[in-house]
C-alpha cells in the first residue's frame, strides 16, 4: 500500500508570515507521535506567492483519518480555536483553522494563538498517493 501525502495550501499575508511560522513552531512534536505519521514540512514561499504549503506524509489514508479523529488532534485544535475566539471546529472536524493545517477544501485559516484570529485567510487540501520516491543512496 503506498503512502499518502496531504498538502495544505495556506494563503498568508505578508504581515502574518512570521506569526504563522511561530504558531507551527510552538506546536512542533504533536503530530510526530501519531501512528502512521511519516513526515512533516512547512514550506515558506520564496517566489512572490502568498501560499505556504504544509506537507505531511502518512503510511495510509486510514492512519491520517485516525489522527484527525484522535483526542490529541481534537484537543489541540479545539484549544487553538477557543483561544482565537472562534468556537470549536469551524464546522469541519479537521479544518485548516485547527492546528497543523490539514484542512479539507477551503475554509477559515490556520494557526490560532492566544487572543488572535487566523494567520491565514484561506486553505485548500490536496491529497496524493506516493507513486515513486527516492532518497540518497545508502552510505552516501
Amino acid at each position: 500500500m503506498p503512502s499518502v501525502v496531504k498538502i495544505n495550501a495556506l494563503t498568508v499575508s505578508g504581515e502574518m508570515r512570521e506569526e504563522l511560522e511561530r504558531r507551527f513552531s510552538s506546536r512542533a512534536g504533536i503530530v510526530e507521535s501519531a501512528d502512521g505519521f511519516e513526515w512533516f514540512e512547512l514550506l515558506r514561499p520564496v517566489d512572490g506567492t502568498d501560499r505556504y504549503l504544509v506537507y505531511t506524509r502518512w503510511r495510509s489514508e486510514e492512519d491520517f483519518k485516525r489522527w484527525t479523529e484522535s483526542q490529541a488532534f481534537q484537543r489541540g485544535h479545539a484549544q487553538a480555536a477557543a483561544e482565537a475566539g472562534q468556537g470549536q471546529g469551524h464546522g469541519n472536524p479537521h479544518s485548516a483553522a485547527q492546528g497543523h493545517g490539514h484542512g479539507q477544501g477551503q475554509g477559515p485559516a490556520q494557526g490560532h494563538g492566544p487572543g488572535q484570529g487566523p494567520a491565514a485567510t484561506g486553505a485548500e487540501l490536496w491529497s496524493f498517493e506516493v507513486v515513486q520516491s527516492t532518497g540518497p543512496a545508502p552510505g552516501a
